[in-house]
């Protein structure tokens, strides 16, 4: 039989095939999407839900969530939320809730519809906010990392284009109606860093209410023996932030650590364990093998709010965890050992870190393990006091209540915020 393509050429078509398929389907979507803005009315009674780019089932957005399901309006109301991979959340969210996969096309149905977006960070840039919606951005941190149209420069999965990357955040930014805020520092960077002139939410992040209702040695103890750690052995926990410039593809990163776990253990392990956890946006596969029984590994799918409960200290680097874990008023350390690196090149900081830091800043292991071994509380008392007094003001463990009472209370001429 004649070839009708020299088989170099039909090897090259065969190439090319996929990512063309990929194009075309992606048109074909947005086409669909597009017809349904069209004819599809806006439903007030749908509200869709969605944490870390659909990675878990976490963050604000969930216990904003759980707080309507407390009070019924899951019977009310279609509750809708999105993950990656909704078969590993289904179990875990309560309530009357409809689960559906990212940038599928139930997911590109109920934002057409949805009267109420409710999410923690930036979504699908084709996503448009219609008349009659509301989007309430949650965010997740208090920042110390410089943001958004604040950034000087951007290294992030390879993409250095300043000016892209702040067209973007603006764009998503607009669509937003409503936003949460953790304190006074953080509503004057987020007005300016997001452009955002609509209504701020000044309640605390409902994210941290568990830690003041589930801060009990019963529930303590219940959560360390969920997690598997050890009985009769001190927690640490340390979750580092990521790093723009070190990552595998397109928005998943590595884990970056110079922490020489294996000194730690050896060192700390009879009176210890460690809990690492990841980054939502890190997605190595590290093997913790060689640590076996002092190191406990959890990824981006696990809700951090418990395993601060569990840990008796914190260690972490340049992460909006230290915020959060300060309510606890327990120890922290930080290893910073690319702080030079980070502030001065890689992201910039909002405050001086070194000044106001409620704990020691190591920059190598020495240093942490010395640091770790002499932990004073009376040396850093009025150091963490004043932390907490500046960016933890409004978490009252009631952050929840306050912002499902906004979203369900009807404003003159029947709307909400």
């Amino acid at each position: 039989m004649q070839r009708i393509f020299p088989k170099k050429e039909r090897l090259r078509a065969k190439s090319i095939r996929p990512n063309n398929m990929k194009k075309i389907i992606h048109k074909m979507v947005l086409f669909v999407y597009g017809i349904m803005r069209a004819i599809l009315p806006v439903r007030p009674d749908v509200w869709i839900f969605g944490s870390n780019v659909g990675r878990n089932y976490s963050g604000n957005p969930r216990y904003i969530y759980e707080e309507l399901v407390r009070r019924g309006e899951d019977r009310k109301h279609t509750f809708v939320w999105v993950f990656d991979h909704p078969e590993e959340f289904r179990s875990q969210v309560p309530g009357r809730v409809k689960i559906v996969k990212s940038n599928r096309f139930l997911n590109f149905y109920y934002i057409t519809v949805a009267g109420t977006w409710v999410f923690d960070t930036r979504q699908n840039r084709h996503f448009v906010r219609r008349p009659g919606m509301r989007y309430l951005m949650t965010w997740h941190g208090t920042p110390l990392k410089k943001l958004a149209l604040d950034m000087d420069s951007v290294s992030m999965s390879g993409n250095t284009d300043i000016t892209s990357y702040k067209e973007n955040f603006r764009h998503d930014s607009s669509r937003w109606t409503s936003l949460i805020s953790q304190n006074p520092f953080s509503s004057e960077i987020f007005r300016r860093a997001f452009a955002f002139s609509g209504r701020m939410f000044e309640t605390g992040y409902p994210r941290n209410d568990v830690l003041f209702s589930e801060n009990t040695p019963e529930r303590i103890r219940a959560l360390r023996k969920q997690l598997g750690l050890p009985e009769g052995k001190k927690v640490a926990l340390y979750a580092p932030t990521w790093r723009d410039n070190q990552f595998n593809s397109n928005g998943k990163y590595k884990f970056a650590s110079a922490m020489d776990f294996g000194r730690l253990q050896k060192e700390l392990g009879d009176e210890w364990v460690l809990i690492v956890k990841y980054h939502y946006l890190v997605a190595d596969q590290v093997d913790w093998s060689p640590y076996k029984g002092f190191c406990y590994a959890f990824d981006s799918s696990y809700d951090i709010a418990r395993l601060y409960l569990a840990a008796d200290l914190l260690i972490t680097d340049y992460s909006s965890v230290m915020f959060d874990f300060s309510i606890l008023k327990r120890p922290m350390l930080f290893f910073a050992y690319d702080l030079e690196d980070y502030r001065d090149s890689l992201r910039g900081f909002y405050f001086d870190f070194l000044a106001e830091a409620p704990g020691p800043v190591c920059t190598t292991n020495d240093e942490l393990l010395a640091a770790w071994k002499n932990w004073n509380s009376s040396e850093w008392q009025e150091k963490y006091d004043a932390f907490r007094a500046k960016y933890n003001p409004w978490d009252d463990g009631h952050a929840s209540e306050k912002i499902a009472d906004a979203l369900l209370a009807k404003r003159k001429g029947g709307t909400r915020p």
